[in-house]
């Protein structure tokens, strides 16, 4: 099945973008990476879905540009716990054409070049996920020993940073220990990572709570700039990297709803399909719900509400 042709599709959705005069120098499952120069790029988040890591041919519409204006909202609010990949270079003085303008509003933005460091940075506060069957097979979730009987969905006593691989397309990333980020990066800048980390998952959970919603975990990706400092970068704490959950129906024990493609993955398993490419067309009705549930996590989170 063919994605979505974006020339005929409404303004308000973007499957794939094509900016003239910017050589793209990446197309990862959601975002669009075009080279600016030696120093810096621009970020396109586009509407694309994965589900079970396979692209699937429709798009959330906005969905884009939920994810930009929360992690652009945490980025304005953590700069005191760590630098971020953002640079001050308005997005009009990268694309000149007035109609790539009008798509990539709020859905784009000039970062700095960083070296990423690879792996994932996870940080749990609830035992659900990947982490839940860790803990399930060895009492563990990346080398953290837990307390015995936990319930799925259960909150932990303190938050624990279990970082990840990052693994190739097609592939599921892994837990790792503190020890094996120790032989990646060294003692100090694992610490500084992890350290950050914690911080970052803190300040947004209070935030988070007293709005309705539960973090229940989220992942962040590090890079060093030229000077050798540690930013944040790609998105932070949005849907898509994190776990939502409404405050108000969460019971430990069970597998909570979330505000993510929650109904994507629900539809799916429906379906006597694969997982693997080419993904299937998804309803009207399941794009309008996950739509919403984004756009219900933008309100909550920032005020905004949707055009």
């Amino acid at each position: 099945m063919e994605p979505v042709d974006t020339r005929t599709a409404p303004q308000a959705t973007l499957y794939r973008s094509n900016l003239a005069g910017l050589e793209r120098i990446h197309e990862g499952k959601v975002r669009d990476i075009y080279r600016v120069d030696d120093k810096h790029m621009l970020i396109v988040t586009t509407d694309r879905l994965s589900a079970f890591d396979v692209v699937l041919p429709d798009p959330i519409p906005d969905k884009g540009r939920v994810l930009t204006q929360i992690s652009n909202f945490w980025f304005a609010r953590t700069g005191a716990i760590v630098r971020n990949h953002l640079s001050d270079i308005p997005l009009g003085e990268v694309v000149r054409k007035r109609e790539d303008l009008a798509l990539l509003r709020d859905r784009a933005v000039v970062v700095r070049r960083l070296t990423a460091l690879p792996f994932e940075a996870v940080v749990r506060g609830y035992l659900i996920g990947s982490g839940w069957k860790d803990y399930c097979k060895t009492g563990r979730v990346s080398g953290v020993a837990l307390p015995q009987g936990l319930e799925l969905a259960e909150r932990l006593r303190e938050p624990i940073f279990t970082p990840s691989t990052k693994a190739a397309p097609g592939k599921h990333d892994e837990n790792i220990s503190m020890t094996e980020v120790n032989d990646l990066l060294g003692a100090e800048l694992a610490r500084k990572v992890s350290e950050a980390s914690l911080q970052l998952y803190a300040r947004a959970t209070e935030y988070a709570r007293e709005r309705g919603i539960i973090i229940a975990d989220t992942k962040f990706e590090f890079g060093i700039d030229e000077d050798g400092k540690l930013r944040v970068m790609d998105e932070l704490l949005t849907p898509d990297s994190s776990r939502f959950w409404p405050a108000d129906t969460y019971r430990p024990g069970s597998s909570p709803q979330s505000f993510d493609k929650q109904d994507v993955r629900d539809y799916l398993e429906t379906l006597d399909w694969g997982k693997t490419a080419p993904g299937p067309r998804l309803p009207a009705v399941v794009i309008e719900r996950t739509r919403a549930k984004y756009y219900e996590a933008l309100h909550r989170l920032t005020g905004e509400q949707p055009e």
